[in-house]
């Protein structure tokens, strides 16, 4: 396979130089792309968050009069602390026929190489527009997202479909499973162990409550509802992701946090699961709890929470990306994305990017050079067909 452009690899190297970790601020690497795009002639509209320090763009290339289609990505990284890497996350390296970088895989490269082509498709002149979306904070929980779908909404724009370059190596991806984590707080009284019974025992509640969960977990895995399609877990998963809690072995503890993640197919509704959970710590935790102190409990939190996504298989935009992959067949994964917010706004989707998932979110992230070029044909394909 012949070499990506040295445009893409050179787009690549940029907005992986922009550290765009969730916590910190994507704006240097929105406004790099709002002035390459203004020194094309192209206007940008960014939306941001409440404290002006992250924001989407959209940008529309050919005729602003007719709807289009959107190539999506998110512009945040996971963070690389505590991850033994060989080099610079945020320095792009190539090794050989890889590129290695923060970002490479998850999800950079689909957003640089669209960028890298946008003189192609203004010179070919589309018929059909194309709309570069890029959006913020999709890594906790597709939040940016939300306000770049409802700015299209107040615009009445609507898109004929949506692609997000998710990581998928470039297969057709039709459906994934939702999120939702929630925190739980659980709140006990203190005592010296030496005489626990004047005490609440935050962690040893916690316990029972995470135990609960995982029998509803290993229910699932035991009983469904399936899906045999996906090609994870073919269930619906529940995980305790985090614990903390305690001061020092001496007290009986009087707090304790975890988080528990969710993991669910289209149709099915997290909630039900969730409060399966509640009302068990009602029912068999806390009544225990409050014999000793009223004010123990626990207190319930959502946290990151982005919608299951599914599309028809015979639908416009997934027939479409399969004659641009030569693709016979879509898959169903257990990675969320973007993909059902624009779903669910009417805005027909589809996943396909470059990148192995089992490459995101790790130390030495890499994407494969043939990658960034399957991913480069795809686009001018996409051209062919709209101008």
């Amino acid at each position: 396979m012949s070499e990506p452009s040295a445009a893409s690899l050179a787009m690549i190297e940029r907005f992986v130089g922009f550290d765009t970790t969730s916590h910190k601020s994507n704006l240097p690497l929105i406004h790099f792309v709002r002035d390459e795009l203004a020194r094309q002639g192209v206007a940008s509209l960014l939306t941001f968050d409440d404290s002006g320090k992250k924001a989407n763009l959209f940008a529309t290339l050919g005729p602003a009069d007719r709807p289009g289609f959107i190539l999506s990505g998110h512009t945040d990284v996971v963070p690389v602390d505590d991850q033994p890497w060989t080099s610079d996350p945020f320095t792009l390296m190539r090794r050989g026929e890889r590129l290695f970088g923060r970002g490479t895989c998850d999800m950079k490269s689909f957003s640089a190489i669209a960028l890298a082509l946008v003189p192609e498709f203004l010179a070919r002149g589309l018929k059909t527009p194309i709309h570069l979306a890029l959006s913020y904070d999709e890594e906790i929980g597709c939040v940016g997202v939300r306000r770049l779908i409802a700015d299209l909404d107040a615009r009445n724009l609507r898109p004929l479909g949506c692609i997000v370059g998710e990581p998928t190596a470039m297969a057709i991806v039709c459906a994934h499973k939702g999120r939702r984590t929630t925190r739980v707080r659980v709140r006990g009284l203190e005592a010296h162990t030496g005489v626990p019974h004047f005490g609440v025992n935050a962690i040893e509640a916690a316990a029972e409550a995470i135990a609960f969960f995982k029998r509803v977990g290993r229910r699932l895995r035991e009983e469904g509802p399936r899906d045999e399609a996906f090609d994870a877990p073919s269930y619906a998963t529940v995980q305790t992701s985090t614990i903390k809690g305690g001061t020092t072995s001496n007290i009986v503890p009087g707090h304790c946090e975890f988080d528990v993640d969710f993991r669910y197919l289209p149709g099915q509704d997290p909630s039900l699961l969730l409060e399966e959970g509640k009302a068990f710590v009602a029912r068999d935790i806390v009544p225990e709890m409050r014999s000793v102190s009223p004010e123990a409990g626990f207190a319930w939190e959502t946290g990151a929470d982005f919608t299951s996504f599914s599309n028809d298989e015979d639908s416009q935009v997934i027939d479409l990306a399969k004659k641009l992959t030569g693709a016979q067949r879509s898959f169903k994964v257990g990675f969320g994305t973007e993909a059902g917010l624009f779903q669910e706004a009417g805005i027909p989707t589809v996943v396909c990017g470059p990148g192995d998932i089992a490459q995101a979110h790790k130390p030495d992230e890499f994407i494969d050079i043939a990658q960034v070029k399957l991913c480069e044909d795809f686009l001018r394909r996409f051209m062919d067909r709209l101008a």
